[in-house]
């Protein structure tokens, strides 16, 4: 699995509507609209890099509001939250 983080900057007067239209979006699996330079980073998991054509150019950038964006692919993931549920697996609580 592939993700990318997105940062997009939108019109701010419709971020709440752009926000909801982006994490509709097949390939989109979370939205978050946050403070700075950015109005909303989204999460974006896909199975292969050239799938990543499709849903960044081929489908958040062309929602109406969406001014530009700003793409970093991760390499890997670390999170405190997946390990421990990883360890967990099995076990009764």
């Amino acid at each position: 699995m592939i993700t990318a983080i997105v940062l997009i900057k939108t019109s701010v007067d419709r971020i709440p509507e752009i926000a909801e239209t982006v994490a509709a979006l097949d390939g989109v699996s979370e939205v978050y609209s946050v403070t700075g330079t950015y109005d909303l980073i989204a999460l974006v998991r896909v199975a292969r890099h050239e799938d990543l054509a499709e849903v960044i150019p081929g489908r958040i950038s062309k929602v109406e509001g969406v001014e530009f964006t700003e793409t970093h692919i991760a390499f890997r993931t670390y999170s405190q939250h997946d390990l421990e549920a990883a360890f967990a697996i099995g076990l009764d609580a």
